[in-house]
């Protein structure tokens, strides 16, 4: 019997699985796909945009390195350089994009983020789909987790005790099952979630085609008064947003004769296309499990949420997914997870999903080619050219602005540690390769070395001065990189006790 059994090999499930055997769980992953490589995964259809929160959990775990080397090598952009956000400190070049609307990350305010430091790991980056998950599946597989590919979950059931996943004529038994099998997620139909949310506006079109005089169309994101078209320069990517209702039949592939009568109607010009390599459509449909969890299965990434591609957030939103329930799940697996635990992946991870929802259909609703959507885009656009905008945008879509509710009064505690850097030159997120939580001390004496024994196994205790310690004195930071606890004055030892307990459990139990 696995600990763990994974629907669903894609970035999501293959993070999560080299979180659970980092943290000692036999992990088993089926992928329905026989292959790994498809040309929608590769450069350029297949780019997307890691955030920061992404870019520090890899960093955490000494993935940002092979993921900008992988992404570079394959030809497609790698890490953006920095540029100076004005307040002394560096914010990122480009910080994303509202509704087609790019934002100038000159123009972040980095001394409005909440604790934040410039690190390995401080700005957002660019990869395939491809080369992230042959990192992580290298990762996976070099940590001893069993990938079975061309293995489609087709029976699922639950007891009290273990779950019996069937796949490919097999059963396979677990203690827990978690589907990362997509938007169309056989785990979550099979398990009785349910499934909610909003119908679309829009039917979005991605394509590899040659293009007949490509100077018709203008480079990047164009917003039209009948939609949006993207288009990369140099190559044959196209990406148009037609806002039908959601009309076009998606169980059919667009042919040319369709994408040229979409892409001049939306763009405006006599733009002709020339042979389609290959094309799909999408929807903004925006649909979330009412619960991630049943019993003995979860859902993670776009099982348990989908919506539209606007911003780039899916990818982002999963993988934090993984990095919230990984060391949770692995907990509640060994016995040592204290009360409550793993209810905390659903309180937490759900309302933040419910968010980005929220903020596709706001774009989506800019973008519509009515008089009143029309309008509101133009007061947006001038809005997101200030400051104040951009730096609230780019909280929302970077992560900077999640704080969950751990059970501590300080300001820091919930949100996204900052990378704190020792006089050593080591990074906090370097102490967090092996998957524990990190008790780091910057007191003179090392108040909290004592205090912090009882959960050697679970918990890393660091001390020394930090170059900069934004006035911290001690964080308790868990396995995911959120701080649980903090000071600013003289620690207090019964309250970092108290914050142990609640997110590592009893100490000395299992004794390390």
């Amino acid at each position: 019997m696995y600990d763990v059994v994974i629907a669903g090999a894609g970035p999501v499930g293959l993070f999560l699985a080299g979180e659970l055997r980092l943290a000692g769980c036999s992990v088993l992953v089926l992928e329905r796909d026989p292959e790994p490589s498809s040309p929608w995964k590769a450069h350029p259809v297949g780019m997307r945009g890691l955030s920061a929160t992404s870019t520090a959990a890899f960093h955490r775990r000494g993935l940002l390195d092979e993921v900008q080397a992988v992404q570079k090598g394959s030809g497609g952009p790698g890490i953006p350089e920095m540029d100076s956000a004005g307040s002394g400190q560096s914010a990122p070049r480009v910080a994303g994009h509202f509704a087609g609307m790019l934002l100038d990350g000159a123009k972040v305010d980095a001394g409005a983020l909440p604790y934040w430091l410039p690190g390995p790991a401080s700005d957002a980056a660019l990869t395939s789909l491809e080369g992230l998950e042959t990192v992580l599946a290298r990762r996976a597989a070099g940590l001893g987790v069993e990938i079975v590919r061309g293995a489609a979950v087709t029976g699922l059931a639950q007891g009290e005790e273990a779950v019996t996943v069937r796949s490919g004529g097999r059963e396979y038994a677990a203690r827990w099952a978690v589907g990362c099998d997509g938007a169309h997620s056989a785990v979550r139909e099979l398990a009785g979630f349910a499934f909610t949310g909003s119908e679309p506006l829009f039917t979005g079109y991605v394509a590899l085609a040659a293009i007949d005089g490509p100077d018709e169309l203008r480079p990047g994101f164009t917003l039209t008064p009948n939609g949006m078209y993207l288009r990369p320069p140099g190559n044959g990517y196209i990406g148009i947003l037609d806002f039908d209702g959601g009309a076009y039949d998606r169980s059919r592939t667009p042919d040319r004769d369709h994408l040229q009568a979409v892409l001049r109607r939306v763009s405006g010009t006599g733009v002709t296309l020339g042979e389609v390599e290959f094309a799909a459509s999408f929807t903004d449909r925006a649909m979330q499990a009412t619960e991630y969890r049943r019993g003995r299965v979860l859902l993670a990434g776009d099982a348990a949420h989908i919506h539209a591609p606007l911003g780039g957030q899916g990818l982002n939103l999963g993988l934090s997914d993984a990095m919230n329930l990984g060391w949770k799940l692995a907990a509640t697996v060994r016995g040592d997870a204290p009360y409550g635990l793993l209810g905390s992946y659903t309180a937490e991870r759900h309302p933040i999903g419910a968010a980005v929802l929220d903020w596709t259909r706001a774009q989506a609703s800019i973008m519509r080619p009515d008089p009143h959507s029309q309008a509101m885009q133009a007061v947006v656009r001038d809005l997101v050219g200030t400051g104040d905008v951009t730096t609230y945008m780019f909280r929302r879509f970077s992560g900077a602005s999640i704080r969950h509710d751990v059970g501590c009064a300080h300001p820091l505690a919930g949100r996204g540690a900052p990378e704190l850097r020792l006089a050593d030159g080591t990074h906090l997120g370097e102490l967090m390769r092996d998957g524990r939580g990190v008790a780091l001390d910057l007191t003179p004496a090392g108040r909290l070395r004592g205090a912090a024994e009882g959960w050697a196994g679970r918990i890393r205790y660091a001390a020394g001065k930090a170059v900069d310690d934004l006035g911290l004195s001690a964080v308790l930071v868990r396995p995911d990189g959120i701080v649980a606890w903090a000071s600013d004055g003289e620690p207090d030892e019964e309250e970092f006790a108290r914050a142990a307990g609640r997110w590592f459990g009893a100490p000395g139990f299992p004794q390390a």
